[in-house]
């Protein structure tokens, strides 16, 4: 599920890269001015790009097509803001190595694949702690499912915006039918996968899921060490 060059204008191709670009710095900023220990969030931030990068590489076929796992609820749970960073080296990566999606719509790719990463992120720091302990399973999968289906959605809408005049407009509807359909059982494995994940660390490791990754002392979901 990703745009390959020369499917969009050149001016979507623009404002994709000034949009995600001022998301990544923003991104980048935070991490910068972290006031938490900075070697406590690369080596999370450095993983789950590694995740989300080799997740491409893992068809499942999908009659009438194939659909590979995102984990975008997941980056936005574990990463908060740096869920952005991560999608977009991803991102960046899969377009170089093995030729998905194109260097030109890099930009769009990534706020199809970020906004949902970030939109789980902030859903679940205003909802986790006031969920109840038998309610959090039920909105890891909300996150997890509803981070691909926006995903999907983005990308459909994207397709049909830009699609010119002298293409079959009644195949293309079909085409589009059947990527949305194939991602809808991907949607359902990665809610239960989220799901699955934010019951076991609430049990093993709490401190993660305390606000997911706000670059802050406060928020920080990783504890602080004690000075000796």
């Amino acid at each position: 599920m990703h745009i390959p060059d020369g499917l969009v204008p050149p001016l979507w191709c623009g404002l994709g890269y000034a949009v995600s670009g001022g998301l990544l710095w923003g991104a980048c900023r935070r991490l910068q001015r972290a006031t938490v220990d900075t070697l406590a969030i690369v080596p999370r931030l450095a993983l789950l790009t590694a995740a989300f990068f080799t997740a491409s590489a893992v068809y499942i076929p999908v009659p009438p097509a194939s659909v590979h796992p995102l984990f975008l609820g997941s980056l936005g749970v574990l990463l908060g803001e740096g869920a952005m960073i991560a999608v977009v080296v991803g991102l960046f990566l899969q377009a170089v190595m093995f030729g998905h999606g194109g260097l030109t719509t890099l930009g769009l790719n990534a706020l199809i694949m970020g906004i949902p990463a970030l939109l789980a992120a902030a859903v679940f720091r205003g909802v986790w702690h006031r969920c109840p302990p038998r309610g959090r399973s039920l909105l890891g999968f909300l996150l997890g499912s509803g981070a691909v289906l926006l995903a999907v959605f983005l990308f459909s809408a994207v397709v049909v915006l830009s699609l010119p005049a002298t293409l079959d407009q009644q195949r293309e509807w079909l085409a589009i039918t059947a990527i949305v359909i194939a991602h809808l059982p991907l949607a359902i494995l990665e809610g239960v996968v989220t799901a699955s994940l934010l019951v076991f660390l609430a049990k093993v490791k709490p401190e993660f899921l305390s606000q997911g990754l706000s670059f802050s002392r406060e928020n920080s979901p990783y504890p602080t060490a004690n000075p000796r």
